[in-house]
């Protein structure tokens, strides 16, 4: 068993929505990373051995688990039958707004691509763990694209699925803020309305739109004008104490802008520099002192690989 072809893959956390993009624009990190060991074995199907880091919470079942599941349809995509044993090492917590599910789901269509001989595309592998992601937080690729692709991409559709890659203006980083605080995807979700006004809708657009041509300019006085979201974040803010009031705290200590990651609770921060992404990290972290909370964060280039052996 021991000597049965082997590979070990691993997948970033990934910031989602960026302000006005939401269900659009990802963002891969540098770290944390999932991983995810695909093993062949002579039983066809796919069966989870080992999970680490979960702290039991996650099911072993492999159409239960994002890990299992992304294995499974990129074996279908592929047409090839065979046995795989999974090993997956959660490297992020759960329910974080950081992509944890997509992460993992990433690594294990990666890895199983990898050790059935690499029949399929990286845009391949997105698709198949999208399918991952509908059975447990709705079926978007704004988390498994950039774990995947890696930098920044533009989700433009997902049926039929069409994923660009945008630039990442020179010198960009990102700050996130973890709290210690758990936000179901599902639950985030319900908290969005059905409707919006229409100048909410325009203003979100013309946001979106704003950003994009940022990214292409690379002008980051005009990335510091639009990250702000009007539809997701207003209603998801009060699932996460201090929110709105670390988002202000990062802005004022220099951050270009500042928003919800995914569904929360993290809160990221894009910022023009090394030395004012410490300044905005400490200023996010003492503020979610102040509303009780303990925090991890991290400073991470805003271009950044996603999956990858090892």
């Amino acid at each position: 068993m021991t000597d049965a072809p082997c590979v070990t893959a691993s997948a970033p956390a990934t910031v989602a929505n960026l302000g006005p993009g939401f269900d659009l624009l990802g963002l891969a990190l540098e770290s944390p990373r999932d991983r995810v060991t695909a093993r062949l074995v002579p039983t066809p199907g796919v069966r989870i051995v080992r999970q680490e880091g979960d702290g039991g919470r996650l099911p072993l079942e492999a159409d239960r688990n994002t890990a299992g599941i992304a294995a499974l349809a990129t074996l279908a995509r592929a047409g090839i039958e065979a046995g795989i044993e999974l090993e997956v090492e959660k490297g992020m917590p759960i329910g974080s707004g950081l992509g944890s599910s997509a992460a993992s789901a990433a690594a294990a269509a990666y890895a199983v691509n990898v050790v059935i001989g690499g029949p399929l595309r990286r845009q391949d592998l997105v698709a198949a763990s999208m399918e991952a992601e509908a059975a447990v937080s709705g079926r978007h690729a704004d988390n498994v694209a950039p774990a995947l692709l890696g930098g920044l991409v533009l989700v433009r559709s997902t049926d039929p699925l069409q994923v660009l890659r945008l630039p990442v203006p020179e010198g960009l980083v990102v700050v996130v803020v973890t709290p210690d605080l758990e936000v179901e995807t599902r639950r985030a979700r319900e908290a969005l309305p059905d409707r919006v006004p229409l100048g909410d809708a325009v203003k979100n657009s013309a946001n979106l739109a704003t950003f994009i041509a940022a990214c292409f300019s690379g002008d980051l006085g005009l990335l510091a004008e639009c990250i702000e979201d009007v539809l997701a974040t207003p209603a998801r803010a009060p699932l996460v104490p201090g929110c709105l009031e670390v988002m202000a705290a990062a802005r004022e200590a220099g951050a270009l802008g500042s928003s919800l990651s995914g569904s929360g609770p993290s809160i990221f921060a894009l910022c023009h520099s090394t030395a004012t992404a410490t300044r905005v990290r400490d200023a996010m972290v003492d503020t979610f002192a102040i509303a009780g909370l303990d925090v991890r964060s991290l400073v991470s280039p805003a271009d950044c690989p996603g999956a990858r052996t090892r």
